[in-house]
C-alpha cells in the first residue's frame, strides 16, 4: 500500500467503512458517532480510548491522503465518510474484508467470513478466498498472508495500510490448544463450531450496538 496510516487513522478508516456497510441508516458519521465507533469494546482489537481531538487529527490526515471527506449530507452537523471505494474501485465484499481487518487486526479466512457477515454475506469460504485474492493481486497489494504459526492450521491475513506487519514471535502451544486451533484430532468439528459461535457473537454485538444508538437518541 503506497499510503501509510498510523494506528488511529487505521481505526477511523475501518470504522467509517464498517458503519457504511453494517448500519447505512446512520451513515455518514458525526464526529461523536465516529469517536464512539472507534472506542467500541466489542469487535475491536486493540480496544482503544480515543479523544475527539485524536479522531479529528486522524480525519485531517485521511482527508489529506484522499481517503475520507466531509459529507455533503451533513446538514447542521458535520459528518464524515470514506472514499476508499471510489479511490480504489473496491467491491462491497472487498470493503467488508478490509473493514474487519482494519478494526480487528489479522484473521483467518474462516474468522473473516463469520465476522464480516454483518457487512456482507459471503456464501462460502471460496467467496472469501476470491475476494482475498483480488485484494492481494492489486498493485500495490492491499493484503498479505502472514507466515503460519507453529501448531496453527491456517494462515492469517493482514492489511497493508500500515505497511508490512512485523514478524510475530513463535508461540508453542499445547496438544489441547492444537485441537482448538484446527491442527489436532477432532479439530474439524470444533473449527466449524468456532466459526458458528463467532458469527453469533458478531450478530449479538451488532444488536447491542444498534440498541445503544437507539437509546442514545432519547438520552
Amino acid at each position: 500500500m503506497e499510503v501509510i496510516l498510523n494506528g488511529c487513522e487505521v481505526r477511523v478508516l475501518g470504522c467509517l467503512i464498517e458503519k457504511e456497510l453494517a448500519t447505512p441508516e446512520y451513515y455518514p458519521l458525526t464526529l461523536n458517532a465516529l469517536t464512539n465507533a472507534c472506542n467500541q469494546k466489542s469487535n475491536r482489537d486493540p480496544v482503544m480510548d480515543l479523544e475527539e481531538t485524536d479522531v479529528v487529527h486522524a480525519l485531517d490526515a485521511l482527508r489529506f491522503k484522499q481517503l475520507a471527506v466531509v459529507s455533503a449530507e451533513g446538514g447542521r452537523a458535520v459528518k464524515y465518510r470514506h472514499i476508499l471505494a471510489e479511490k480504489l474501485r473496491l467491491s462491497p465484499a472487498e470493503l467488508a474484508l478490509l473493514a474487519e481487518l482494519l478494526v480487528r487486526g489479522p484473521q483467518t479466512v474462516g474468522e473473516l467470513r463469520a465476522r464480516a457477515e454483518r457487512m456482507h454475506a459471503f456464501p462460502d469460504l471460496a467467496a472469501v478466498e476470491d475476494a482475498v485474492e483480488e485484494l492481494m493481486a492489486r498493485t500495490p497489494p492491499l493484503l498479505m498472508r502472514l507466515p503460519r504459526q507453529p501448531g496453527r492450521k491456517e494462515q492469517r491475513l493482514a492489511h497493508l495500510f500500515s505497511g508490512e506487519p512485523e514478524p510475530e514471535p513463535a508461540v508453542m502451544i499445547s496438544p489441547a490448544d492444537a485441537v482448538l486451533s484446527g491442527t489436532g484430532p477432532g479439530s474439524g468439528r470444533i473449527g466449524q463450531l468456532e466459526t458458528e459461535v463467532a458469527a453469533l457473537r458478531g450478530e449479538i454485538e451488532e444488536l447491542r450496538r444498534r440498541l445503544e444508538e437507539f437509546l442514545a437518541q432519547f438520552g
